[in-house]
């Protein structure tokens, strides 16, 4: 995921948690148990507060223009958040990279099973799994690998940025390839005697 899109994601989330909790606060200052434990000085809502009482409700009544807009409103933000919902799933695999401007292209599993080959044939590794994610403009390789018992975490990183990476990077050119790296270590199952 982009910076922007992380801070956006998170701004939003700041916004919203920001909004539910100063109106969760400003409506537990009606209630006598939260009201008599606050410093005299903080502001509170009157616990005899009426939202909206029958004349303010005939007046909103008597003008047609707001049931539209608020409508409207709620219909435009439930966009929003439908469209910045699709994005945040649409980062998923990566279907078809293309190649040049002749119409070729190469098919993302593939490329990602050439690259979990190449990485499971690194000394040291004992499986390997490649995901391609991003978009065809900026490639993002999840590599997911198993460490051999006598696997070095060190020299395994170093043979696949050099031979794996560095190869996939050649096969995406001009294109940026960034390679994030998950390694685990293989157990061994102890035998139980009967």
């Amino acid at each position: 995921m982009s910076a922007l899109r992380n801070g956006v994601n998170r701004a939003t989330l700041l916004c919203a948690a920001a909004v539910l909790l100063g109106s969760g606060a400003a409506l537990a200052t009606t209630t006598a148990p939260v009201r008599d434990r606050l410093p005299s000085g903080w502001p509170r809502l009157g616990t005899d507060r009426v939202w909206l009482d029958e004349a303010a409700l005939g007046r909103w009544r008597d003008h047609g223009w707001w049931p539209p807009v608020v409508i409207a409103a709620l219909a435009v933000a439930l966009l929003l958040f439908v469209c910045w919902t699709v994005l945040e799933v649409r980062t998923g695999r990566l279907r078809v990279l293309p190649l040049g401007r002749g119409g070729v292209t190469l098919a993302g599993p593939a490329l990602a099973a050439a690259m979990a080959e190449r990485v499971q044939a690194v000394d040291g590794v004992a499986r390997a799994h490649v995901r391609l994610i991003g978009r065809p403009h900026r490639l993002r390789a999840r590599i997911t690998l198993v460490l051999a018992a006598d696997g070095s975490p060190r020299a395994v990183l170093r043979d696949l940025a050099e031979q794996a990476v560095s190869e996939a990077r050649a096969a995406a050119a001009p294109r940026a390839l960034e390679a994030e790296v998950r390694i685990s270590v293989q157990t061994h199952r102890t035998r139980r005697i009967r």
